[in-house]
């Protein structure tokens, strides 16, 4: 039997027409199994799609880091801010290779700042799972219709996710592990995290990192006080900090800011009101400068912090350090130091620096190295306030505190006279003072006060050089380490800083405690934990508070001064103030350093080359600032005064020798002593002798009463007779009347004599 094979594409016989009740598949079994297969034809279409993603992404993250270290990767450097003592800014420090960060928590962000982010660069975020997949989609067909990367379409997770992971390519195997990553950020982190990193990571321009660094680099204000105008500004400039640069470009800057308001108006951040009141306003940035308060000050502290921490602590570690400094008194200083340089330049003075100090804790409280740290002609960065300097008289105080602790008073009678001191090889050294005159006996008291050369140069050869060198290192002076010091060093011929003289004029500020001048009160990390506190500062007693109180005495004795300085000279404060000047040489260096129980104070008037300055003296230059300073910066009224220790005794003694006064001296007058060291000879300088009226000498045992009379003579030794004689000084004679003689002296007898006479 034959078989026939019919095609299934010949006509069917007219018998055969298609029947539904006939046997066989029916019209309706073919269209599901059609519809069937075509589902499975899908699902496994998809299958092979979703393995040939899960493949992908396989692929792709095996290679990617973890997203748990998104913390990790944040650029950690976050630049140190430097405060004063009442937590005002005084400067950013960061590193010039990095820039400028200041983290801040989400929570802290204003809200229009989030809007305007969100609204600008990612209208789903806060929905969607870490990109947006119709952008994805529509930038990945227009990359590859173009055949490169030609959209970006990244969101705000994916932007983070590009910056903190992945390099900066532009390739399609990028934008896959970008999106990979995103995913994978969104499943582990809240939405806010993701927001908070990348508003602290994103980069705006002029070397600011974050939302933070760029309010204060481009609005001069911290992020919490930016309106909605000046929101999108900023985030109008995450697009392009360089295209959209306010600075540079001020016009698109202000156009892409409009757009930023536009686009938060349109996702209901923003009322028409608001839309218009924000885009009225002006582009309302700053002048970008770098400021930095008091310069030689955080120069200072910014030397110290790399000591303790290293350069890469100080630059990256955010840091909050807050200094001594206190703000008003910089600013006071530095106003009052420029207006009186201004003063003395037609005097060839061409720098000033004032350091101010707490004499208490040792806290600087103001330090002006220099008067325009801006000024390379001067020397501008060279801070004064730390340089070597001979110190011209202000060193006095120190030789008359080590010959207090070896006995002697306020009352010890000095000579101001012409004198010669031993040099080693050379000439003997003939010092003088700065008038030119000698002033003959004085006391320590006057010889201090009116700053007299040769007493001070011949107390230091008595008490001797290593008696002064002691008390200088005691009170904290180091600088004065040379083994070649001649007496000329009580005169200021070593060289000291500024700030260790200062301190050591604080210790007889606070009664003969040690400070050692600090700037830094207190460190805290980037998240406000404390890592330094100096707290109560160790204040060693070094001196005889007594002793400390005597020399303050003296160096706020007006009246004392008066003789040299003049009643009302601008060492005369409206309240009590200890103060002493000093000049160098041919008038290189002016000083004054003086003090109340509250704040001590040093200046210096000069020229950082050294040139002589036209007689410019301690009190016609530096004494002009400190007065100034020192009244305007402890205010009108009644100040604190000197508390006396116990221990200390007022006792009358002769004005000139300072011994017990006697009938034969002039008028006594009082003076401090300490209680152990009162005075116990009486004054030996006035002596009432018998003279013999025929001869003028001494009257001896053989005199007859007639002859003898009484007379009240300055006796000051056999050395100073002759001078003492060219001053008209009534000096006692030395010898017997020879008149009188006894016989067994080889004398005449009386009876011989009055032939004489005769």
């Amino acid at each position: 039997m034959r078989t026939e094979i019919v095609s299934p594409w010949e006509p069917l016989p007219e018998g055969d027409a298609l029947d539904p009740l006939a046997e066989g598949p029916s019209a309706l079994q073919m269209v599901v199994q059609g519809v069937v297969t075509g589902v499975l034809a899908t699902l496994f279409l998809v299958f092979l799609t979703l393995v040939a993603l899960i493949g992908v992404y396989a692929y792709y993250a095996r290679a990617l880091p973890s997203p748990q270290e998104l913390y990790q990767r944040i650029n950690p450097f976050k630049s140190t801010k430097i405060y004063d003592r009442n937590g005002r800014l005084l400067f950013e420090v960061f590193n010039p290779d990095a820039g400028r960060r200041t983290i801040v928590p989400y929570e802290q962000i204003p809200q229009v700042v989030i809007a305007a982010t969100v609204a600008t660069e990612d209208a789903t975020f806060f929905s969607n799972p870490g990109f947006n997949p119709f952008a994805l989609v529509r930038a990945l067909y227009q990359n590859l219709r173009a055949g490169e990367v030609v959209s970006g379409g990244s969101g705000i997770t994916q932007q983070l996710a590009k910056n903190l992971f992945l390099s900066s390519d532009r390739s399609l195997s990028r934008k896959i592990k970008e999106a990979i990553l995103a995913a994978e950020l969104t499943r582990r982190y809240k939405k806010t995290e993701i927001l908070e990193v990348y508003l602290n990571e994103v980069y705006f321009g002029h070397m600011a990192y974050g939302i933070a660094a760029a309010a204060e680099t481009y609005f001069g204000k911290p992020i919490t006080e930016v309106n909605v105008a000046e929101a999108a500004l900023l985030v109008g400039m995450l697009q392009s900090p360089a295209l959209y640069d306010p600075y540079a470009d001020p016009q698109s800057a202000l156009e892409r800011r409009n757009v930023v308001l536009g686009l938060m108006r349109a996702r209901g951040y923003l009322t028409e009101a608001e839309y218009e009141d924000a885009i009225a306003q002006p582009l309302g940035v700053v002048h970008h400068t770098i400021t930095m308060e008091a310069p030689h000050m955080i120069t200072y502290v910014c030397e110290q912090l790399e000591a303790l921490y290293g350069p890469e602590v100080l630059y990256k570690a955010g840091l909050r350090v807050y200094t001594t400094l206190d703000l008003e008194l910089q600013h006071l200083a530095e106003e009052i130091v420029r207006e009186k340089v201004a003063q003395l330049r037609e005097q060839n003075a061409s720098n000033a620096a004032l350091l101010a100090m707490d004499p208490q804790t040792g806290d600087i409280l103001a330090m002006v190295g220099s008067v325009d740290f801006n000024d390379r002609s001067i020397g501008g960065q060279v801070n004064v306030c730390r340089m070597p300097r001979q110190p011209g008289s202000t060193i006095k105080p120190f030789t008359y505190l080590a010959a207090m602790e070896r006995g002697w008073t306020a009352a010890t009678m000095l000579m101001d006279v012409r004198q010669e001191f031993p040099n080693g090889q050379n000439p003997p050294y003939r010092p003088t003072n700065y008038d030119g005159k000698e002033w003959g006996p004085i006391s320590l008291r006057t010889a201090l006060a009116c700053s007299r050369n040769i007493p001070a140069v011949s107390t230091l050869y008595q008490i001797g050089l290593p008696a002064l060198l002691e008390v200088m290192r005691r009170l904290g002076v180091t600088s004065l380490n040379r083994d070649d010091y001649g007496l000329s060093l009580t005169l200021g011929g070593g060289e000291v800083t500024m700030l260790e003289l200062v301190g050591a004029y604080a210790a007889l500020a606070n009664g003969g405690h040690r400070v050692n001048p600090r700037s830094i009160l207190r460190i805290e990390d980037q998240a406000g934990n404390i890592i330094m506190s100096q707290g109560v500062p160790q204040s060693p007693q070094v001196i005889d508070p007594r002793h400390a109180y005597v020399l303050t005495d003296i160096l706020a004795d007006n009246a004392a001064r008066s003789p040299a300085f003049g009643p009302d000279s601008p060492l005369a404060l409206p309240f009590p103030a200890a103060v002493k000047t000093g000049t160098t040489d041919d008038y290189r260096d002016s000083w004054t350093v003086g003090y109340t129980p509250r704040l001590v104070t040093g200046v210096w008037v000069g020229n950082n080359d050294n040139r002589p300055m036209k007689r410019i003296s301690g009190s016609r230059g530096a004494a002009l600032i400190w007065h100034d300073f020192m009244e305007r910066a402890l205010g009108p009224g009644p100040q604190e005064d000197f508390k006396k220790p116990e221990g200390l005794v007022e006792v009358e003694v002769c004005p000139v020798s300072g011994l017990k006064r006697t009938e034969a001296c002039p008028p006594g007058r009082k003076e401090l002593f300490l209680k152990e060291n009162t005075p116990q000879r009486d004054c030996t300088v006035h002596r009432r002798l018998k003279i013999c009226s025929a001869s003028g000498k001494l009257a001896g045992p053989f005199c007859p009463p007639e002859a003898v009379e009484e007379k009240v003579f300055e006796d000051y030794g056999p050395a100073w007779d002759e001078w003492a004689q060219q001053r008209g000084i009534n000096v006692p004679p030395r010898e017997l009347c020879p008149l009188h003689a006894a016989p067994e002296q080889g004398l005449l007898p009386t009876e011989a004599a009055d032939n004489v006479r005769s």
